[in-house]
C-alpha cells in the first residue's frame, strides 16, 4: 500500500528536468564537488614509497585497513591526502547527536531552532578536528613503523602527515556541507557513496578475472550474480518497509462548518536507525587499530614488543570470531539506541493528544506512548537483525565461505539508502517546480477572464 506522498511523487514528470534550471545548477554543482573529491583520492602523501606501501596493503586486504578502505573510495589503498575520508566528520556528527540526547544543555540547543542547530554543527566541526588529528597521527606512526615505506622517518614526517590528512578530512567536511546547502542530497553521504561506487568497476573486473583464471567457476559466478541481485532487492524492500499505525481525528467545528473526522497513518520504518548503527559500530572497532598504530610506532622507535592495543586489534581484526560477535552486538545495540533518540514515543503521543488525534482502541496519553513504544520495539528487533545480517554477509562470504570478493555490508546499505534519498529529493524539486508552473498558469487564466 503506497502513501499519498508516494502516489504524488509517482506522477512527477521527469521531462520537466530540462526546464528546471535551479535543479540543473544544483546537480552540476554536486557532480563537480564529487569529481573534486575523487581527484583528491589520487593525490599521494608526500614522503612515502607508494610501491612499498601498496605491497604491504595487498597483504592486509582482510585486515582493518582493507575493511575501511571502502569508506575512503580507495584512498587508503593509494595513501592519498583524502585517506581519512569524511568518516571523522560522520563520527563527530553521531557523537553530537548522542550527546544531545544525554546532556540537558545540548538537548536544549535542539529546541532553539536554527541558532541552536548552528551551534551543534560548530561543536561537530571541533570534534572532527580532534578525531582527524588523532587518526592522522595514528596513520603517520603506523607508516613510520612499516619498514621501507617512509623515505625520511622522524618528527617532521609525522607532523606533516598528520596535518595533511587532517586538512584533507576537513576539506571533505566543508565540501559535504556545501553539497547539502547548495547541491542535491546529503553531502557527507554522497561523498561516501561516490567513493564506494567508484570501486565497483574494479571489483567487477576482478570477479571476471577470477572466473577467467578458473578460481571462480562459471556456475558459481552465475550463482554469485544472482545472489547479488536478490540481496539488493531485499535491501531495497527492507528500506521501504513500514509499519503504519492508523491515526483517527474526530469531527471539528470550524466556524459554522462541521468538518468530518479524518484518518491518517503514522509511518514507522522497520530500519529507523538507517546506516548509523553499522557506521558507528565500525568506528568503534577502528579505535583499537588506531591506538595499535600509535603504540606500534612508539614500539618501533624504542624497540619494545607488541603492547596490549596490538593484541586487542589482532583479536578484533576482520575474520576473527570475536570481531563478528562484537560487530553484530554493537550493530544491534546502536539500532535500539539510535531509534530511541530519533523517535520519542512520549513526544509523539503528546503531539497526537494536542491535535486531537488518537489510535483506535488505545487511550490517548501514556497508553498511546506505551503502545507506540511496544510496536517500535518489535519492528526494531526485525530491523536490527536485518542490518546485522546484511553487514555480516561480506565477512561470511570472504572468511567462512571463501568467496574471493567483497559484497554487501555497510557499503550496500549506504549505496541503496543514499540513492533512494537523493532520488526522492530530486523528485521533490521537480514536483515543486511543476506545482509553481501550475499555480502560475491558473493565475494567468484568471487574469485573462
Amino acid at each position: 500500500m503506497t502513501s499519498a506522498a508516494e502516489q504524488v511523487m509517482a506522477n512527477v514528470n521527469w521531462g520537466t528536468l530540462r526546464k528546471a534550471e535551479e535543479l540543473q545548477k544544483r546537480l552540476l554543482f554536486t557532480l563537480g564537488v564529487l569529481i573534486v573529491c575523487r581527484l583528491g583520492s589520487y593525490l599521494p602523501l608526500p614522503g612515502i614509497d607508494a610501491e612499498v606501501f601498496f605491497q604491504a596493503f595487498v597483504g592486509s586486504r582482510r585486515s582493518i585497513v582493507g575493511f575501511f578502505n571502502m569508506f575512503s573510495g580507495g584512498a587508503i589503498n593509494r595513501m592519498a591526502i583524502f585517506a581519512l575520508g569524511i568518516m571523522p566528520y560522520i563520527s563527530a556528527s553521531i557523537i553530537v547527536q548522542l550527546m544531545a540526547a544525554v546532556l540537558p544543555a545540548w538537548s536544549a540547543l535542539k529546541s532553539e531552532g536554527e541558532a541552536g542547530r548552528k551551534k551543534l554543527a560548530q561543536y561537530a566541526r571541533f570534534i572532527t578536528i580532534l578525531i582527524a588529528s588523532l587518526q592522522g597521527y595514528a596513520v603517520a606512526m603506523g607508516l613510520q613503523a612499516t619498514e621501507g615505506v617512509v623515505a625520511s622517518p622522524g618528527w617532521f614526517f609525522v607532523l606533516s602527515t598528520t596535518i595533511t590528512l587532517m586538512g584533507g578530512s576537513l576539506l571533505l567536511m566543508w565540501l559535504g556541507e556545501r553539497i547539502t546547502a547548495v547541491g542535491v542530497g546529503n553531502g557527507p553521504s554522497l561523498i561516501i557513496f561516490s567513493g564506494i561506487v567508484a570501486e565497483f568497476p574494479d571489483a567487477f573486473v576482478g570477479v571476471l578475472e577470477l572466473s577467467r583464471q578458473g578460481v571462480l567457476a562459471g556456475p558459481y559466478l552465475l550463482a554469485a550474480l544472482t545472489m547479488m541481485i536478490l540481496v539488493i532487492g531485499f535491501v531495497v524492500f527492507m528500506e521501504r518497509a513500514q509499519r503504519r499505525l492508523l491515526i483517527q481525528y474526530p469531527r471539528r467545528q470550524v466556524g459554522r462548518e462541521l468538518l468530518s473526522g479524518q484518518s491518517s497513518h503514522l509511518p514507522l520504518k522497520v530500519n529507523t536507525a538507517g546506516v548509523i548503527p553499522p557506521i558507528f559500530a565500525s568506528a568503534l572497532l577502528l579505535m583499537p587499530a588506531t591506538l595499535s598504530s600509535m603504540s606500534a610506532g612508539r614500539a618501533a622507535i624504542s624497540g619494545e614488543g607488541p603492547g596490549i592495543f596490538e593484541r586487542i586489534a589482532l583479536f578484533l581484526a576482520p575474520g576473527q570470531p570475536l570481531h563478528a560477535i562484537v560487530y553484530i552486538g554493537l550493530i544491534i545495540f546502536f539500532c535500539f539506541f539510535y531509534t530511541a533518540i530519533v523517535l520519542n514515543p512520549e513526544e509523539i503521543a503528546k503531539n497526537l493528544k494536542k491535535y486531537g488525534g488518537f489510535i483506535p482502541g488505545v487511550r490517548p496519553g501514556d497508553k498511546t506512548a506505551e503502545y507506540i513504544d511496544y510496536v517500535l520495539t518489535r519492528i526494531t528487533v526485525l530491523g536490527s537483525v536485518y542490518i546485522a545480517g546484511v553487514c555480516f554477509l561480506p565477512e561470511f562470504l570472504v572468511t567462512w565461505a571463501d568467496i574471493p570478493f567483497y559484497f554487501g555490508g555497510t557499503s550496500l546499505l549506504i549505496v541503496v539508502s543514499v540513492t533512494m534519498d537523493t532520488v526522492a529529493q530530486i523528485q521533490g524539486y521537480l514536483f515543486a517546480y511543476q506545482y509553481e508552473g501550475l499555480v502560475g498558469k491558473t493565475k494567468l487564466r484568471k487574469r485573462q477572464r
